[in-house]
């Protein structure tokens, strides 16, 4: 885990041709349950744009459209996953840029800039050759091929999220897709925690805690 040396500016991504830039961003850093997902995309130049926006701002019909279009349109793009339990024996960072570099494992065009959401970069490689990510924060609702890894993952996490919800429906997965709500609190407390919940997560002793409030207001957005 480093913070990146190799940050990058709007103006200098915006200035690449669209289809060598290479966007990278994760899901699922927040819930009590289920994997943390990353994704990568490369777009082509005539991509519809105004389909995209940072996932968070985006509601459920929007994503799932946007998602069908990425699927359907991009160049290149892949999806990488952390299991509970790597959560568990490393931490939720460590994890997530662990999806990132599998996401990225699964791409097979070369960009010529990888953008990575936030401000700690993965160790990517692509056919033995070492690929250095430059970072931005806030790059989910600013540069269109993180916005577009932004969708795909929270999708996809979604998506597996609502088949836990077929094997467990007392817990509410399909609802609040492993976010800490109100009814997934107490659905732990009746239930008790199950194998898809992480272990490391110690934030159901806090049950009247300021971190739940957005999450019982807002819904289960990352």
């Amino acid at each position: 885990m480093r913070k990146a040396a190799n940050v990058c500016t709007l103006d200098s991504v915006l200035r690449m041709p669209v289809g060598l830039v290479c966007g990278l961003d994760e899901a699922g850093r927040g819930p009590l349950a289920g994997p943390v997902t990353a994704a990568a995309a490369i777009l082509p130049a005539d991509f519809p744009m105004r389909l995209l926006d940072d996932s968070k701002r985006m509601s459920a019909r929007r994503r799932e459209d946007a998602y069908r279009a990425i699927v359907e349109g991009a160049l290149d793009w892949a999806v990488g996953w952390a299991t509970v339990e790597e959560i568990d024996g490393s931490n939720i960072l460590v994890a997530s840029l662990r999806a990132m570099e599998r996401a990225f494992a699964g791409m097979t065009q070369v960009p010529a800039l990888v953008v990575v959401d936030g401000i700690f970069a993965p160790n990517l490689w692509m056919n033995g050759t070492y690929v250095e990510a430059a970072t931005m924060p806030k790059a989910d609702s600013l540069i269109p091929a993180v916005m577009a890894a932004s969708i795909l993952a929270k999708v996809a996490r979604d998506h597996l999220m609502c088949r836990l919800d077929d094997l467990m429906p007392e817990y509410g997965f399909g609802r609040h897709k492993g976010y800490p709500t109100k009814a997934h609190r107490e659905a732990i407390e009746r239930c008790g925690p199950s194998r898809f919940h992480r272990q490391g997560f110690r934030l159901l002793v806090q049950p009247n805690s300021l971190l739940f409030v957005s999450f019982d207001s807002e819904g289960s957005e990352d």
